[in-house]
């Protein structure tokens, strides 16, 4: 099968093109012809090594965690799924990711694809829309009347996150820049704050919630937008107990859990209309275009999500 792949650490010129045998799946999991695939932050953070720590996996490693296809095989232990079926899934983050004609799935990874939507699409919401979910409704518990705030609304986890804290009935702010304004309360955000000429620590107080997708000094300033008992969680660094402390509330890490119960769920409000899918941008599936894709992706300014049409 083709695959991008890398065979070291660096920037985006150590995505290469390489032949691979297809994947031998495990009797609880089945192989996706992938259809399509998307670019996440985590795929250029572990491409450039920031993650070899945590992740500590030897070459070659294909990146990519998120995938929209067909099911071509099944192991000896799915239950509810077919050669045939339409899924769309995050699965585990193993070093044979989804830049690929095939990957390998956890059956309970699997949720069935949206028929409403296209590959393309269903491949823009995996990662984020778990992201966005787990840290709105797991972590911070985001219920209807709460203020939230969530940074950087039109990237891709903003974006989903905006239309979900919505629809639990949330007042949400949040942060871009002028020219995606419209966009931002297009997807049902209440207060637009434009980075570039104002800073949301003196415009906002008193909220629930932050949802923090920047890490740095965005982190650390968000604290101060929280009332007592507020909580903040992050998805881009560590949050400073001693701050938590001062602000008198509570601030946590996250790391998303693949989860194909609650991607169900997402997809059931995807079949209602409830939440939409963001696609910005669609490249190619070639060397070429996935070093183009994590350029942009890196630049912090993509719009929505940054997918890849493989087939």
């Amino acid at each position: 099968m083709r695959a991008v792949i890398i065979n070291e650490y660096g920037d985006k010129n150590v995505l290469v093109e390489q032949e691979l045998p297809k994947p031998e799946i495990k009797p609880n999991q089945v192989l996706v012809e992938v259809y399509a695939t998307s670019v996440n932050p985590i795929d250029w953070k572990l491409r450039a090594g920031y993650l070899k720590q945590m992740l500590d996996w030897s070459f070659p490693i294909i990146l990519g965690w998120d995938v929209a296809g067909k099911i071509v095989e099944i192991g000896s232990e799915v239950k509810n799924y077919q050669v045939g079926d339409e899924i769309f899934a995050r699965p585990d983050t193993t070093a044979a990711g989804t830049y690929a004609e095939f990957t390998a799935v956890d059956e309970e990874l699997l949720a069935k694809k949206p028929s409403n939507l296209t590959f393309e699409e269903a491949a823009s919401i995996p990662l984020a829309g778990l992201t966005a979910w787990q840290c709105l409704v797991d972590n911070t518990k985001v219920k209807k009347g709460d203020k939230v705030l969530i940074q950087a609304g039109a990237g891709g986890v903003g974006s989903m996150a905006i239309q979900m804290a919505k629809h639990l009935g949330a007042y949400v702010a949040t942060t871009a820049s002028e020219k995606n304004e419209a966009y931002v309360k297009e997807l049902g955000a209440d207060e637009f704050i434009n980075y570039r000429t104002q800073q949301f620590e003196d415009e906002l107080s008193d909220y629930d919630a932050v949802i923090d997708t920047m890490g740095g000094d965005i982190l650390n300033k968000s604290f101060q937008v929280l009332k007592p008992g507020g909580r903040l969680v992050t998805i881009a660094g560590q949050p400073d107990e001693a701050l938590a402390e001062k602000h008198q509330v509570t601030a946590s890490s996250y790391w998303l859990t693949p989860d194909g119960k609650q991607l169900s769920e997402l997809g059931e409000l995807l079949e209602k209309g409830t939440l939409k899918p963001q696609v910005g941008h669609v490249f190619d599936f070639s060397e070429e275009a996935l070093q183009e894709a994590h350029e942009l992706s890196e630049t912090h300014h993509a719009k929505g999500k940054i997918v890849i049409k493989v087939k």
